[in-house]
C-alpha cells in the first residue's frame, strides 16, 4: 500500500500528480484550475465548471452524455468551485471502476480522461458562446446556492467574520462572488473567463486510486500541449500575522439564536513543525468533543449552545464560532478568551493534550479512507508547498510537545469579533 504523492510536470504550467493504493477498485481522476481569487471575475468564473459539465464539442447532448457515462460502468462525473488561500480552484472530476473489473479488461480509465479532456478543452459553444439554456440554468443555480448562505445562520456569521478579519486581502473574495456579481454575468463574461482560465490556470490533474495511470497521463499531456498558454506562477499567501486592533461589528436579522464568531490571527509559521503545533493547539482549544470550549463554554458554563474553533493554514488564521443567547454574548466572549490564556500558560493537563493528539492523529489517517479524501488532502499540500501523506502528518503531529501547544498559542491574537443578533427587543436579547 502506498499513500504516497507522485507530481511531474507535462507541459508548461500542467502538473500531474498520482497516488496509488491497492485497497481502492477505483480510479479518480481530477482537473484542477488553479486561479487567483479576483473580485471582478470571480463569479464569472464560478459559473464556467458547471456548464463544462452540461456537454461538450462531440456530445452536443446532456442526455448522450448521461448515456455514455453508464457505458463506462456507471462513471461519476462531478463539477466544483473550491478556495484555497487566495486562490479560487474550478474543479471537473470523474470516478470510474478500475479497467481490472471490467468486461474484457474494457480501457475505461483511459476513456475517462478522453471525456474530461473533451469538456475542458473542447466546450459546446454556439456562435462563441455557451449555449443559452446552459447559461441561464447555471446562473440561475450560481444565484440559488450564494442565496442559500443566509439561511444558515452559522455558515452565514462565519462568512461575515472573515470578510471583516481579511478586507482588503484576497482571502476575504468569496469562492463563488457575491449575488449582484453573479446577476451580471453575461454569456460573453463567462466564456470569456472560460478562456481565460484555460490560458492562465494552473493546471493540477490527479489520478487517484488503484490503477495504471499511464494511459490517461498519456491522453492530457497531448490535449494541453496543444494549447497556447501562459500560466501563472505559484505565490506565496501574505496575511497579517498579528492583529494590530480588535475590529467588532454586530448585525441584527430575525434570528432565533445569535451568533458570536471570533477570527484569530496566528502568528509566523516558519516550519511545518509549527503548522502542526497550531494545527493541535485548535483542536485542544475546540476541535474535539472534549475540547476547552466544549467542556467549559458549552458544559461547565452554559454560556453557549455550541462553541467550535477552526484552524486555517493557508490564511494564518484561527476561527471560533459558537450559537449563543444575546444576553451571554459577553460572559461567553470572555471565556473563550479565558480558555485561550489557559493554552498560553500550559494550565491544561498531559492527558488532555494526549486525547486530542489521538483524535487528531485518527482524523488525519481517516483521509486515507476515500478517494476524495486523499484528492483533498494533497491538493492542499500542493498548493500550500508540502508533499507529505496523511500518514506521515499524523506521526509527526503524535510528536508534539506540550511547550510547543504554549508557544503556538502564545503567537495567537484576536483581531475580529462578528455578533449576529435579533433584532431590537426580541427575546433573544
Amino acid at each position: 500500500m502506498s499513500n504516497n504523492m507522485v507530481r511531474k510536470q507535462l507541459c508548461e504550467g500542467v502538473f500531474w500528480s498520482t497516488v496509488t493504493d491497492a485497497k481502492f477498485k477505483s480510479n479518480r481522476i481530477s482537473c484542477n484550475l488553479v486561479l487567483p481569487l479576483d473580485e471582478n471575475t470571480v463569479s464569472d468564473t464560478a459559473v464556467v465548471p458547471f456548464i463544462l459539465r452540461k456537454r461538450f464539442q462531440q456530445c452536443p447532448d446532456f442526455t448522450r452524455l448521461n448515456e455514455r457515462l453508464c457505458e463506462l460502468y456507471g462513471a461519476a462525473l462531478d463539477a466544483d468551485v473550491r478556495k484555497y488561500g487566495a486562490y479560487q480552484i474550478l474543479n471537473v472530476s470523474i470516478q470510474s471502476l478500475d479497467d481490472r473489473y471490467t468486461i474484457d479488461n474494457d480501457p475505461i480509465t483511459q476513456e475517462c480522461a478522453k471525456l474530461v479532456s473533451s469538456l475542458l478543452l473542447e466546450p459546446y459553444l454556439v456562435d462563441g458562446v455557451f449555449d443559452a439554456q446552459d447559461f441561464e440554468l447555471e446562473k440561475q443555480y450560481l444565484i440559488d446556492t450564494i442565496e442559500s448562505e443566509i439561511n444558515d445562520k452559522r455558515d452565514y456569521a462565519v462568512s461575515r467574520c472573515q470578510s471583516l478579519l481579511f478586507a482588503g486581502e484576497p482571502f476575504a473574495v468569496k469562492r463563488y462572488g457575491t449575488k449582484e456579481q453573479a446577476e451580471k454575468i453575461t454569456p460573453q463574461s463567462a466564456v470569456k473567463a472560460y478562456h481565460e482560465a484555460i490560458k492562465n490556470a494552473v493546471v493540477e490533474i490527479m489520478f487517484i486510486g488503484c490503477g495504471n495511470p499511464a494511459g490517461a497521463e498519456k491522453i492530457f499531456a497531448e490535449s494541453f500541449s496543444r494549447v497556447q498558454r501562459s500560466p501563472i506562477q505559484y505565490k506565496e499567501n501574505v496575511t497579517k500575522k498579528a492583529a494590530q486592533k480588535v475590529t467588532e461589528q454586530t448585525d441584527r436579522m430575525d434570528v432565533s439564536q445569535s451568533k458570536l464568531v471570533m477570527g484569530f490571527r496566528i502568528g509566523e509559521l516558519n516550519s511545518l513543525e509549527e503548522a502542526n503545533a497550531s494545527k493541535l493547539m485548535c483542536a485542544l482549544y475546540g476541535g474535539t468533543p472534549f475540547s476547552r470550549l466544549f467542556l467549559n463554554v458549552r458544559e461547565k458554563h452554559s454560556l453557549c449552545y455550541y462553541c467550535a474553533a477552526r484552524f486555517d493554514k493557508a490564511t494564518g488564521s484561527m476561527l471560533v464560532d459558537s450559537g449563543v443567547e444575546g444576553k451571554n454574548k459577553q460572559k461567553a466572549q470572555e471565556e473563550i478568551l479565558k480558555q485561550l490564556e489557559v493554552l498560553k500558560n500550559g494550565e491544561f493537563e498531559q492527558e488532555e493534550l494526549d486525547n486530542t493528539i489521538l483524535a487528531l492523529v485518527s482524523a488525519l489517517k481517516s483521509a486515507t479512507d476515500t478517494l476524495g479524501g486523499l484528492e483533498g488532502w494533497y491538493l492542499t499540500q500542493i498548493l500550500g508547498g508540502t508533499n507529505q501523506s496523511p500518514v506521515e502528518n499524523a506521526e509527526q503531529v503524535a510528536q508534539i510537545t506540550k511547550q510547543q501547544i504554549m508557544q503556538a498559542a502564545q503567537k495567537v491574537t484576536l483581531d475580529t469579533v462578528y455578533f449576529l443578533t435579533g433584532r431590537e427587543g426580541e427575546a433573544d436579547e
